[in-house]
Protein backbone atom coordinates (compact mmCIF):
# COMPACT_ATOMS: atom_id res chain seq x y z
CA UNK A 1 0.00 0.00 0.00
CA UNK A 2 0.92 3.09 -0.89
CA UNK A 3 -0.96 6.28 0.90
CA UNK A 4 -0.73 9.87 1.21
CA UNK A 5 -2.40 10.54 4.43
CA UNK A 6 -6.04 10.38 2.68
CA UNK A 7 -6.01 8.11 -0.12
CA UNK A 8 -3.84 5.00 -0.73
CA UNK A 9 -2.74 2.45 -3.68
CA UNK A 10 -2.64 -1.19 -3.20
CA UNK A 11 -0.71 -3.53 -4.98
CA UNK A 12 -1.26 -7.07 -5.47
CA UNK A 13 -4.18 -7.45 -2.98
CA UNK A 14 -4.17 -11.23 -1.96
CA UNK A 15 -6.52 -10.52 0.60
CA UNK A 16 -9.13 -7.99 1.16
CA UNK A 17 -9.53 -8.31 5.57
CA UNK A 18 -5.49 -6.48 5.66
CA UNK A 19 -6.92 -3.62 2.61
CA UNK A 20 -9.92 -2.75 4.92
CA UNK A 21 -8.10 -2.75 8.25
CA UNK A 22 -5.35 -0.77 7.13
CA UNK A 23 -7.85 1.71 5.45
CA UNK A 24 -9.95 2.35 8.26
CA UNK A 25 -7.18 2.47 10.40
CA UNK A 26 -5.52 5.65 9.28
CA UNK A 27 -9.02 6.81 7.23
CA UNK A 28 -8.14 6.34 3.45
CA UNK A 29 -9.96 6.62 0.46
CA UNK A 30 -9.04 3.60 -2.09
CA UNK A 31 -7.81 5.40 -5.19
CA UNK A 32 -6.52 2.50 -7.26
CA UNK A 33 -5.27 -1.06 -7.46
CA UNK A 34 -2.63 -2.47 -9.22
CA UNK A 35 -2.32 -6.01 -10.13
CA UNK A 36 1.29 -7.80 -11.68
CA UNK A 37 -0.39 -10.75 -12.50
CA UNK A 38 -2.79 -13.57 -12.09
CA UNK A 39 -1.93 -15.40 -9.26
CA UNK A 40 -4.70 -16.20 -6.16
CA UNK A 41 -2.31 -14.91 -4.07
CA UNK A 42 -2.34 -11.54 -5.76
CA UNK A 43 -6.00 -11.01 -7.42
CA UNK A 44 -8.01 -12.73 -4.74
CA UNK A 45 -8.99 -9.39 -2.91
CA UNK A 46 -9.74 -7.75 -6.32
CA UNK A 47 -13.02 -8.03 -6.12
CA UNK A 48 -14.43 -7.51 -2.57
CA UNK A 49 -12.32 -4.64 -2.44
CA UNK A 50 -14.45 -2.73 -5.46
CA UNK A 51 -17.18 -1.78 -2.72
CA UNK A 52 -14.46 0.65 -1.59
CA UNK A 53 -12.47 1.51 -4.75
CA UNK A 54 -12.79 5.24 -6.64
CA UNK A 55 -10.67 4.66 -9.04
CA UNK A 56 -8.92 2.18 -11.59
CA UNK A 57 -7.99 -1.37 -11.58
CA UNK A 58 -4.68 -1.75 -13.95
CA UNK A 59 -3.01 -5.43 -14.38
CA UNK A 60 -1.44 -7.52 -17.41
CA UNK A 61 -3.45 -7.15 -20.24
CA UNK A 62 -2.33 -10.38 -21.68
CA UNK A 63 -3.79 -12.09 -18.24
CA UNK A 64 -7.11 -13.28 -16.85
CA UNK A 65 -7.44 -10.98 -13.74
CA UNK A 66 -11.23 -9.98 -12.28
CA UNK A 67 -12.75 -7.68 -14.36
CA UNK A 68 -13.23 -4.83 -15.14
CA UNK A 69 -9.47 -4.03 -15.39
CA UNK A 70 -7.57 -1.79 -17.74
CA UNK A 71 -5.06 -4.21 -19.54
CA UNK A 72 -1.63 -2.98 -19.86
CA UNK A 73 1.52 -3.75 -21.63
CA UNK A 74 5.35 -2.25 -21.87
CA UNK A 75 4.79 0.91 -22.85
CA UNK A 76 2.39 1.71 -20.98
CA UNK A 77 2.29 4.78 -18.68
CA UNK A 78 -1.10 5.14 -16.05
CA UNK A 79 -0.97 7.84 -12.93
CA UNK A 80 -3.01 7.07 -10.21
CA UNK A 81 -2.86 9.38 -6.71
CA UNK A 82 -0.54 11.64 -8.68
CA UNK A 83 2.79 8.81 -9.24
CA UNK A 84 3.48 8.01 -12.48
CA UNK A 85 3.94 4.46 -13.26
CA UNK A 86 5.54 3.30 -16.27
CA UNK A 87 4.63 -0.78 -17.60
CA UNK A 88 7.30 -3.34 -17.99
CA UNK A 89 6.61 -6.95 -19.26
CA UNK A 90 8.29 -8.85 -17.05
CA UNK A 91 7.09 -12.73 -18.02
CA UNK A 92 8.96 -15.58 -17.03
CA UNK A 93 6.83 -16.83 -13.74
CA UNK A 94 3.94 -16.46 -15.38
CA UNK A 95 3.40 -15.59 -18.95
CA UNK A 96 2.14 -12.03 -19.20
CA UNK A 97 3.27 -10.97 -15.85
CA UNK A 98 3.94 -6.81 -15.77
CA UNK A 99 5.62 -4.68 -13.50
CA UNK A 100 4.82 -1.33 -12.55
CA UNK A 101 7.64 1.03 -12.07
CA UNK A 102 7.82 4.62 -10.34
CA UNK A 103 10.94 7.06 -10.92
CA UNK A 104 10.49 9.42 -8.47
CA UNK A 105 8.22 8.19 -5.46
CA UNK A 106 8.92 9.10 -2.29
CA UNK A 107 12.20 9.91 -1.64
CA UNK A 108 13.39 7.01 -4.19
CA UNK A 109 11.98 4.88 -7.48
CA UNK A 110 10.10 2.24 -6.48
CA UNK A 111 9.14 -0.99 -8.78
CA UNK A 112 6.64 -3.44 -7.92
CA UNK A 113 7.81 -6.37 -9.30
CA UNK A 114 5.21 -9.07 -7.90
CA UNK A 115 7.07 -12.71 -8.41
CA UNK A 116 9.14 -11.82 -11.24
CA UNK A 117 11.87 -10.72 -8.39
CA UNK A 118 12.71 -11.42 -5.02
CA UNK A 119 15.32 -9.94 -2.81
CA UNK A 120 18.35 -12.75 -3.59
CA UNK A 121 16.04 -14.58 -5.37
CA UNK A 122 13.63 -14.98 -8.46
CA UNK A 123 9.86 -16.65 -9.16
CA UNK A 124 9.40 -20.26 -10.55
CA UNK A 125 8.95 -20.68 -14.14
CA UNK A 126 5.42 -21.65 -13.90
CA UNK A 127 4.38 -20.21 -17.44
CA UNK A 128 7.50 -18.98 -18.64
CA UNK A 129 10.76 -20.11 -20.18
CA UNK A 130 14.68 -19.09 -18.57
CA UNK A 131 15.30 -17.04 -21.67
CA UNK A 132 12.21 -15.12 -20.65
CA UNK A 133 12.96 -14.92 -17.08
CA UNK A 134 16.68 -13.68 -18.04
CA UNK A 135 15.16 -10.97 -19.98
CA UNK A 136 12.67 -9.78 -17.94
CA UNK A 137 15.30 -9.80 -14.34
CA UNK A 138 17.67 -8.32 -16.87
CA UNK A 139 15.61 -5.53 -17.68
CA UNK A 140 14.85 -5.33 -13.91
CA UNK A 141 18.43 -5.21 -13.27
CA UNK A 142 18.91 -2.32 -15.35
CA UNK A 143 16.89 0.35 -13.12
CA UNK A 144 18.67 3.10 -11.35
CA UNK A 145 20.67 1.61 -8.11
CA UNK A 146 18.25 2.99 -5.98
CA UNK A 147 15.12 1.94 -7.16
CA UNK A 148 13.34 -0.22 -4.32
CA UNK A 149 12.33 -3.44 -4.94
CA UNK A 150 8.94 -3.97 -3.68
CA UNK A 151 8.18 -7.30 -4.47
CA UNK A 152 5.14 -9.88 -3.53
CA UNK A 153 6.69 -12.35 -0.86
CA UNK A 154 9.07 -12.08 2.35
CA UNK A 155 11.33 -14.98 1.27
CA UNK A 156 14.37 -13.04 1.84
CA UNK A 157 16.48 -15.41 4.51
CA UNK A 158 15.70 -18.33 2.33
CA UNK A 159 17.03 -17.49 -0.83
CA UNK A 160 19.61 -15.77 0.82
CA UNK A 161 20.64 -19.61 2.12
CA UNK A 162 20.52 -20.56 -1.49
CA UNK A 163 22.58 -17.67 -2.78
CA UNK A 164 25.16 -18.33 0.13
CA UNK A 165 25.61 -21.91 -1.96
CA UNK A 166 25.61 -20.98 -4.82
CA UNK A 167 28.60 -17.92 -4.10
CA UNK A 168 30.15 -18.95 -0.67
CA UNK A 169 32.64 -16.60 -0.80
CA UNK A 170 30.25 -13.77 -1.56
CA UNK A 171 30.87 -11.58 1.47
CA UNK A 172 27.87 -9.35 0.16
CA UNK A 173 25.70 -12.25 0.86
CA UNK A 174 27.02 -12.97 4.12
CA UNK A 175 26.68 -9.55 5.47
CA UNK A 176 23.25 -9.20 4.59
CA UNK A 177 22.34 -12.57 5.86
CA UNK A 178 23.53 -10.90 9.51
CA UNK A 179 21.51 -8.00 8.49
CA UNK A 180 18.38 -9.72 7.70
CA UNK A 181 17.96 -12.38 10.41
CA UNK A 182 18.38 -9.10 12.91
CA UNK A 183 15.73 -7.69 11.38
CA UNK A 184 13.37 -11.02 11.07
CA UNK A 185 14.03 -11.32 14.84
CA UNK A 186 12.43 -7.80 15.50
CA UNK A 187 9.03 -8.73 13.29
CA UNK A 188 10.25 -6.49 10.54
CA UNK A 189 10.42 -6.92 6.73
CA UNK A 190 13.63 -7.25 4.91
CA UNK A 191 11.87 -5.26 1.78
CA UNK A 192 12.22 -3.21 -0.53
CA UNK A 193 15.77 -3.89 -1.47
CA UNK A 194 17.46 -1.63 -3.80
CA UNK A 195 18.32 -2.60 -6.81
CA UNK A 196 21.84 -1.88 -6.27
CA UNK A 197 21.95 -4.14 -3.57
CA UNK A 198 20.32 -7.02 -5.62
CA UNK A 199 22.92 -7.00 -8.46
CA UNK A 200 25.55 -7.63 -5.76
CA UNK A 201 23.78 -10.55 -3.60
CA UNK A 202 21.07 -11.77 -6.22
CA UNK A 203 22.54 -15.03 -8.04
CA UNK A 204 19.39 -15.30 -10.57
CA UNK A 205 21.34 -11.34 -11.27
CA UNK A 206 24.77 -12.54 -11.25
CA UNK A 207 24.47 -14.76 -14.45
CA UNK A 208 27.58 -13.85 -16.17
CA UNK A 209 29.56 -13.59 -13.01
CA UNK A 210 32.59 -16.64 -13.34
CA UNK A 211 31.45 -17.93 -9.72
CA UNK A 212 27.79 -18.48 -10.44
CA UNK A 213 28.67 -19.73 -14.08
CA UNK A 214 30.74 -22.57 -12.81
CA UNK A 215 27.98 -23.23 -9.79
CA UNK A 216 25.49 -23.48 -12.31
CA UNK A 217 27.58 -25.72 -14.84
CA UNK A 218 28.50 -28.07 -11.71
CA UNK A 219 24.52 -28.36 -11.47
CA UNK A 220 24.15 -29.52 -15.06
CA UNK A 221 24.58 -26.06 -17.06
CA UNK A 222 26.15 -27.09 -19.93
CA UNK A 223 26.41 -23.51 -21.44
CA UNK A 224 28.01 -20.43 -19.91
CA UNK A 225 25.07 -17.95 -21.58
CA UNK A 226 22.71 -16.21 -18.77
CA UNK A 227 19.71 -18.65 -20.12
CA UNK A 228 21.44 -21.49 -20.06
CA UNK A 229 23.07 -20.18 -15.86
CA UNK A 230 19.52 -19.37 -14.71
CA UNK A 231 17.96 -22.57 -16.23
CA UNK A 232 20.67 -24.70 -14.15
CA UNK A 233 19.98 -22.60 -11.15
CA UNK A 234 16.66 -22.09 -11.03
CA UNK A 235 16.20 -26.06 -11.08
CA UNK A 236 18.55 -26.32 -8.23
CA UNK A 237 16.82 -23.74 -6.38
CA UNK A 238 13.35 -25.80 -6.82
CA UNK A 239 15.02 -28.52 -4.67
CA UNK A 240 17.14 -26.45 -2.67
CA UNK A 241 16.68 -27.13 1.17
Amino acid sequence: MIDDGQRAIVVDPGEPGPVFAALDERRLALAGILVTHHHADHVGGVDALRSRLDGPVYGPAGERVPQPCEGLAEGDAVEVMGLRFTVLDVPGHTAGHIAFFNAEGAGAPMVFCGDTLFSAGCGKLFEGTPAQMHESLTKLAALPDDTRVCCGHEYTLSNLKFAQAVEPDNAEVAAHVARCAALRADGKPTLPSPIGRERRINPFLRCGEPAVIAAARSHGATGGGGADVLAAIRTWKNEFR
